[in-house]
């Protein structure tokens, strides 16, 4: 009777500690288990499972289960490719032959659609949940840019859409420890995406990068980081007419803007052309950001004044 009475006790135990387990402990043990086995490790999905049962509202629980689904999506491979940067990253492996021929070998993602689709849907309930949670809609946009490579045409419709919805709904973003995040803040990480997508370093992400620039500047008029990038667009593209023209633009709005004026230097020299070179050094002279700046410049315009 003494046995029974004990067993009985340590079941309700175990019961009551199981009904305490809150949102909180299961969040702080998949941080454990995630520190030591990884996001798709021995354990996780078992876990997982456990807290989607517990609380299936739970948004951070879809962003874990997310994580676990693109982790598990994710295989690597070597790819030999005829050319020096692939996705913006130089060779894992450059080897010439024994004819000077060139072989770059990258490393490369290769993704399961199937759970893939499964990772987006978890974040798209998460960002259904809670709306507000700007880093939410940042974790896909970073997966799509992954898993499309070098066209990133979904990851772009994601980002103009939000730039969409912000200008126009003007939510009360949260991210992280950004206090607040208005529109100079959320140029900024707009502009964190312009980069991302201009250093894959494809055609079709050229033309993304000008779409996504030009579709914030409809709203943003008049941004020097976005009239900026077109000119990028059009000096990568080397149209260097049309790359000074912009970066002129710039400096008309934005007198002094030290982008316009570098980027106007490297259009000139890529041109080769000495005049559109010396307008630029001047203004270095003239606006630059440190004093070896001006005096690079100044020393260049002396140089090609001897000539």
């Amino acid at each position: 009777m003494k046995r029974l009475i004990i067993l009985s006790a340590l079941l309700c135990g175990t019961l009551l500690a199981a009904a305490q387990t809150t949102k909180e402990d299961y969040l702080r043990r998949y941080g454990n288990l995630v520190d030591r086995v990884g996001p798709a490790g021995v354990g996780v999905e078992t876990l997982l499972d456990n807290w989607a049962a517990a609380y299936p509202d739970d948004d951070q629980q879809m962003v874990a289960r997310f994580a676990f689904c693109y982790a598990r999506s994710q295989s690597s491979q070597v790819i030999e490719l005829d050319r020096d940067r692939y996705l913006g990253n130089a060779p894992l492996l450059p080897m010439t032959d024994s004819l000077g021929v060139k072989h770059n070998y990258f490393e490369d993602t290769v993704f399961d659609d199937d759970l893939f689709a499964d990772a987006i849907q978890k974040i798209d309930q998460a960002i259904a949940s809670k709306s507000w949670k700007l880093d939410y809609r940042f974790i896909k946009v970073n997966a799509m840019l992954a898993y499309e490579k070098e066209s990133p045409d979904m990851a772009l419709q994601q980002l103009k859409s939000l730039v969409d919805e912000h200008f126009t709904r003007h939510p009360a973003w949260v991210y992280e420890s950004v206090e607040k995040i208005g529109d100079e803040e959320f140029c900024a990480f707009m502009q964190d995406y312009c980069a991302a997508i201009f250093r894959i370093g494809s055609d079709a992400s050229a033309e993304a990068f000008k779409s996504l620039s030009e579709h914030l500047l409809k709203y943003s008029k008049n941004n020097p980081l976005f009239m900026n990038n077109i000119g990028s667009y059009w000096l990568v593209k080397k149209d260097y007419k049309k790359a000074a023209k912009q970066y002129d633009a710039v400096l008309k709005k934005h007198p002094g803007d030290i982008t316009a004026i570098r980027n106007g230097m490297l259009t000139a020299r890529a041109a080769k052309d000495a005049k559109m070179e010396k307008k630029y050094l001047a203004l270095m002279v003239k606006y630059g950001e440190t004093e070896v700046d001006r005096m690079s410049a100044q020393a260049r315009l002396d140089a090609m004044g001897k000539k």
